[in-house]
């Protein structure tokens, strides 16, 4: 899992830097906008709500800008109608890919999405071309200086969570849950004083297409591309790449 372990910590890191530039607001925006619209605007009753706003705060969002966006799902402000959809397709080295998409505008989004593939040695998938490779999941990073194993272990496990991993090549414990158990787990830590690194939902690859040289490069770019796209919420891909061409990507 060390693949998806550290792209989603450069992630984490590069979205705290990128707040300030709004583009992290504006894809939350959006997110928050759909779950209000979908499962109503409380975040009590509406568990996706709850998550994303969670996020939003953790990369400092304005409350304001959370409102805003909470009533424009929920119709008490005027705002686009964004579809959902989910494209598969395949980067350099035939690694897999999903990307979330939150679009105003179907028809120019996939065209951008690819070009973006092509220009970058991947292409577009059929539906259910790779969505079989990844299980949707709850995932949780604590930071191994922040408690001992078993401790965390055991607490992980009483909270709830299917699995917990210790990569002794990894600076984080993994928690792994059911999608639906992430924030009763998450909920127990934080009640145990744990720290937590990230937390989220997410798509887990049941197996990992090792890269090195100018593939991992090519594939590492093409990521960063495709999450600078406005329309594109999260890339979910099964690439393992050696640890000194990720530290480039930070």
């Amino acid at each position: 899992m060390s693949g998806h372990s550290k792209w989603s910590q450069i992630k984490h890191k590069k979205a705290a830097t990128d707040s300030k530039k709004g583009k992290v607001f504006s894809r939350l925006s959006k997110e928050i906008s759909v779950a209000a619209r979908i499962g109503g605007g409380n975040p009590d009753m509406n568990a996706r709500l709850r998550l994303v706003i969670e996020k939003a705060r953790e990369v400092n969002m304005p409350a304001d800008n959370i409102k805003r966006a909470i009533q424009k799902g929920t119709g008490e402000l005027p705002g686009s109608h964004y579809e959902e959809i989910v494209y598969e397709g395949y980067g350099p080295g035939g690694v897999a890919l999903m990307l979330d998409v939150l679009t105003d505008n179907k028809t120019r989004t996939v065209a951008e999405i690819r070009h973006i593939l092509s220009k970058h040695n991947g292409n577009m998938g059929e539906t259910g071309s790779v969505s079989w490779i990844f299980d949707k999941k709850g995932y949780i990073l604590v930071n191994k200086k922040a408690i001992d194993e078993d401790t965390l272990m055991t607490n992980s496990l009483d909270a709830g969570a299917e699995d917990f991993k210790n990569d002794p090549e990894e600076d984080n414990y993994e928690i792994i849950t059911a999608p639906e158990d992430l924030s009763k787990v998450k909920d127990y830590l934080a009640s145990k004083n744990i720290p937590m690194n990230l937390s989220e939902i997410t798509f887990l690859p049941k197996n990992y297409i090792k890269l090195d040289g100018r593939d991992a490069e090519r594939m590492l770019k093409l990521m960063e591309v495709l999450e600078e796209h406005e329309d594109i919420q999260n890339v979910y891909a099964n690439f393992d790449i050696p640890d000194e061409i990720m530290a480039e990507a930070e």
